[in-house]
C-alpha cells in the first residue's frame, strides 16, 4: 500500500518542551509518567522520559498532573451535512452552507480531532482552505462523493423522482463498468484521497434498506484496478447489511464503514483480509428525535441501532482491526471523541479505543509515517486533558474536557491557559 499525501497545515516555528505529563503515546504501550515531549518546526523531536537538562532555546510548558495523547483522527465525517437540518439547509445559499461547514470543521478540531476523513459532501476547497490556514479545522482526506447504483444509498431521489438532498459534487451513480471507470477517473482528477462506495443501502436513504446490496464485488475490484494506476487510493465501503459487507470485503475494500449486521462469515473475511472496521457508533447507537427526521429514517434507526449494538460487539470480541469514525453529520458535530467511549461500551478497553482513534486510523489513511503516535519524527499533533482516560474514558465525550489541542506544533486550543502562562500564544488560524 502506497503512502498517502499528507494534507498540510503551515508548520509552527515554536520550539516547545512539554514536561511532567503522563504520556499515552498511541502505540498501545503502557503510559509513561513524568514524560518529556520536545517539538520544533511542527514535528516531535523527542518523546520519552525526562532528560537531565532542557534543550537550548525551548519554551518549557509544565504539564505535571496532565495527560498527553496524540491528536485523534476521525475516519468518517460529513462536515457539510446535518441530517436533522436538511430541510432548512435546502433553502440556504451555498455560501452559508460553506460557512456552516467551516464552523463544523472548527468544532471538530476543538474536540481533539486534528485529522479527519470526509466521506462525502465537500469539495477540495475545504481541504485547501485548512491547509492554507484560512480557517481552522482538521487536516482532511476526502472521498468527495459516495458511489452507488441507481436506487442505491447515494441516489437521493424519492420514488416519484423528487430530489431529497445533494451531497455530490460529482454524479454518484455507477451502474456499468464504463460508469465505474469514468467516475473513478473523475474523482481522482478532482483530488479524491479515498474512493467511497455503497455496497449496501442505508438508514438515511429513502428508497433502499441496509439489507439491499448496492455496488457489487466486481465493481469494487474494478475501482481498485483503476486506482492502482494512480495514487493507490483505498476504497471505503458504506456497508451495513451482512451480504453487502461480504461483497465489499471480497472486492478488496480497505475499510468497512458501519458494519452494523456483520455476521460470523463477514468477521472471518475481515480477519483474513486485514480489513479495517470503522463502526461509526456515535451514529449507530443514537436514535434521533422523530420530530426532526422523516418517519422512514426514524423507524430504520430504531431497528438497526439494536442490530449494530450486538454485531459490532461481536466483531470487537473477534479482534477485527478497528479505526474510529463518528459519521458526524448523521450525528452531531464537535463531540467526536464520544466515539471512544462508545467503543469501550461495546467491548474495547480504553487503551484499545485510544489506539483505534490514533495509530489505527492513521494506518487506515496511510498517514502513519507522520501521524497517529507521539514519537520522534511525527507531526506534533497532541491533545492535553486533566484526567486519566485509562481509568475513565467517558470525559473525552465532552469537548470542554479536551483542554489543550496542538496541531503541527501550533497551539490551537488552550482552555486552561497552560501554554499562555509559558508565553506560547494560541493561534486563531494555522497562520497565526
Amino acid at each position: 500500500m502506497q503512502t498517502a499525501l499528507l494534507p498540510q497545515v503551515p508548520a509552527s516555528d515554536t520550539h516547545l518542551l512539554l514536561t511532567g505529563a503522563r504520556l499515552i503515546d498511541g502505540t498501545g504501550n503502557a503510559p509513561l509518567d513524568g514524560a518529556e515531549i520536545e517539538a520544533a518546526d511542527g514535528r516531535i523531536v523527542y518523546a520519552g522520559p525526562s532528560r537531565d537538562a532542557p534543550p537550548a532555546g525551548a519554551t518549557v510548558v509544565d504539564l505535571a498532573g496532565k495527560t498527553i495523547m496524540p491528536g485523534f483522527i476521525d475516519a468518517h465525517v460529513h462536515l457539510a451535512m446535518s441530517i436533522e437540518d436538511r430541510a432548512a439547509d435546502t433553502a440556504r445559499f451555498m455560501s452559508e452552507r460553506v460557512f456552516r461547514g467551516a464552523l463544523n470543521a472548527r468544532k471538530t478540531l476543538m474536540a481533539g480531532v486534528t485529522t479527519a476523513r470526509d466521506l462525502g459532501g465537500i469539495d477540495p476547497g475545504f481541504r485547501a482552505a485548512i491547509a492554507a490556514g484560512l480557517v481552522q479545522g482538521p487536516r482532511l482526506h476526502l472521498a468527495l462523493t459516495p458511489l452507488s447504483p441507481t436506487g442505491g444509498h447515494s441516489d437521493h431521489h424519492l420514488p416519484n423522482g423528487t430530489q431529497t438532498g445533494d451531497l455530490s459534487p460529482i454524479d454518484p451513480i455507477i451502474d456499468t463498468d464504463d460508469d465505474v471507470r469514468r467516475t473513478v477517473r473523475t474523482l481522482v482528477r478532482t483530488g479524491a484521497d479515498v474512493i467511497k462506495v455503497c455496497t449496501t443501502g442505508g438508514v438515511s436513504s429513502p428508497s433502499d434498506t441496509p439489507d439491499d446490496v448496492g455496488v457489487p464485488a466486481e465493481h469494487v475490484a474494478l475501482i481498485n484496478h483503476e486506482t492502482a494506476k494512480r495514487a493507490g487510493q483505498p476504497v471505503a465501503a458504506h456497508a451495513q447489511g451482512a451480504e453487502g459487507i461480504k461483497e465489499a470485503i471480497r472486492g478488496g475494500v480497505r475499510s468497512v464503514e458501519h458494519g452494523y449486521d456483520i455476521d460470523d462469515e463477514g468477521i472471518a473475511l475481515m480477519l483474513e483480509h486485514d480489513t479495517f472496521l470503522v463502526p461509526t457508533l456515535s451514529s449507530a447507537l443514537r436514535v434521533p428525535d422523530p420530530a426532526l427526521v422523516p418517519d422512514y429514517l426514524y423507524q430504520k434507526k430504531v431497528k438497526w441501532s439494536a442490530i449494530a449494538r450486538e454485531r459490532v460487539a461481536a466483531a470487537f470480541a473477534a479482534g477485527v482491526k478497528v479505526a474510529l469514525g463518528t459519521d458526524a453529520g448523521i450525528c452531531p458535530h464537535g463531540v467526536n471523541l464520544r466515539e471512544a467511549a462508545h467503543a469501550v461500551e461495546l467491548g474495547l478497553s480504553p487503551m484499545q479505543a485510544i489506539v483505534a482513534g490514533t495509530k489505527n486510523a492513521a494506518e487506515l489513511m496511510r498517514l502513519d509515517a507522520d501521524l497517529g503516535t507521539v514519537e520522534a519524527g511525527k507531526l506534533a499533533d497532541l491533545i492535553v486533558v486533566d484526567f486519566d482516560p485509562l481509568a475513565d474514558i467517558d470525559p473525552l465525550a465532552k469537548p470542554e474536557n479536551v483542554r489543550g489541542v496542538v496541531q503541527g506544533g501550533h497551539i490551537v486550543k488552550d482552555a486552561s491557559g497552560w501554554f499562555a502562562s509559558a508565553g506560547v500564544p494560541t493561534t486563531g488560524t494555522a497562520l497565526g
